[in-house]
C-alpha cells in the first residue's frame, strides 16, 4: 500500500494510489469503520496497519468510485511534516565511502536535519546565496510506526511502518569547511521526502532495492540497498541503543556512490535551473526544481 498526502480543492487530506487512482482513504475510513484518523501522523502512531490493508483489498469497484480522485486536481505533499526526529546516516554505502576516501564505518555514523528542512514532491530546493557548492543525495528513509528503545535486529521489522525516498540536499563548501555535516545539510528546503509512503508489508525485501538519480534527465546514482553497510534492520537497532525511537521518525539510511561533489574529472553541482529526481523501486519518484534565493 502506497500512502499520500495531498491537496484537494483547497482541503489537505491523505489516501492511497491504486491502479492508478488517488482513493481518499480517510473517506473510505469513515464509511467502512465509522471513523478515520484526523491526519497521516496519527494514522501512523495509533491504527492497526494490517486492519487498512484488509479493507484495502476488500474494498469494491462501486467504492473505489466514491472514493477517487481526479490525480490532475491533486498536489501532493511531504508525507510527514512534523517527524518527532530525522535521523540521517553518513558513509553508509561501500561504494560512497570508497568515492569520498574514507573508511568503511564500524557502527553507523549519525547525524539530525531539523524538520524545517522538509518539502515534497514538485516543490523547489531553494539554493541560498551563500552556498556554492549544492549536492543530491538519493537515500531510502524508514518511516518508524512504533516506539522503541533497545530494540533487537530480529524485532526491528515490527516498528517499522514503511519507507519512502529521501532526497539530502547538502551543501558541500560548508559541510567541509564545518568537517561535520548538520550546518551544510539542514537549510531550508534540504529535506525533500516522497511522494508517497510504502508500506513495510509491500515492500517486503527493503535490502536489495533499486535506486538512482536523474539530474535533467541524466544519470548520476545508480546502485541497490544491497550496498548497504549497515541494513535497515540494523540501523533500527543501533540507533534505538542510543535514544528512544518514536512513530513517525524519519530515517534517512545513506546514499550510494555518484553525488557531484566526487564525480570525475571535476564536480558537477545542482545549479538553478536545474531538475533533480531520486528514485527508489516500489516507492517512486521525488521530482524538485533548483532554484536560487
Amino acid at each position: 500500500m502506497r500512502i499520500i498526502r495531498y491537496a484537494y480543492r483547497g482541503e489537505e487530506s491523505y489516501g492511497i494510489l491504486k491502479d492508478g487512482e488517488i482513493l481518499d482513504l480517510k473517506s473510505l475510513l469513515r464509511t467502512k469503520m465509522n471513523r478515520a484518523p484526523r491526519s497521516l501522523e496519527e494514522l501512523i502512531s495509533k491504527w492497526k496497519i494490517d486492519e487498512i490493508h484488509r479493507l484495502i483489498d476488500e474494498i469494491s469497484d462501486r467504492e473505489i468510485e466514491e472514493v477517487a480522485i481526479d490525480r490532475k486536481e491533486v498536489s501532493i505533499r511531504a508525507p510527514i511534516l512534523f517527524p518527532p526526529k530525522i535521523i540521517c546516516l553518513g558513509l553508509n554505502y561501500r561504494d560512497h565511502a570508497e568515492e569520498s576516501g574514507a573508511k568503511i564505518p564500524d557502527e553507523p555514523i549519525i547525524f539530525m536535519k531539523p524538520r524545517t528542512a522538509i518539502i515534497g514532491h514538485l516543490e523547489p530546493v531553494v539554493k541560498p546565496s551563500l552556498v556554492k557548492e549544492l549536492d543530491y543525495e538519493v537515500e531510502l528513509a524508514i518511516i518508524i510506526g512504533r516506539k522503541g528503545k533497545d530494540i533487537s535486529i530480529s524485532e526491528a521489522t515490527n516498528y517499522i511502518f514503511g519507507y519512502t525516498v529521501f532526497n539530502d540536499i547538502s551543501a558541500r563548501d560548508i559541510q567541509f569547511k564545518d568537517r561535520q555535516w548538520t550546518r551544510g545539510k539542514s537549510f531550508d528546503t534540504f529535506a525533500p521526502i516522497g511522494p508517497c509512503i510504502t508500506t513495510a508489508a509491500q515492500i517486503e525485501d527493503p535490502t536489495n532495492l533499486r535506486l538512482g538519480t536523474r539530474v535533467n534527465g541524466e544519470i548520476r546514482q545508480d546502485s541497490s540497498t544491497s550496498m548497504m553497510v549497515f541494513n535497515v534492520y540494523e540501523i533500527v537497532h543501533h540507533l534505538s541503543r542510543v535514544m528512544t525511537l518514536e512513530p513517525c521518525d524519519i530515517i534517512a539510511t545513506g546514499t550510494p556512490g555518484g553525488v557531484a561533489a566526487f564525480m570525475k574529472p571535476k564536480p558537477r553541482f545542482l545549479q538553478p535551473g536545474d531538475t533533480v529526481e531520486v528514485w527508489i523501486e516500489k516507492i517512486g519518484t521525488l521530482k524538485n526544481p533548483i532554484i536560487e534565493r
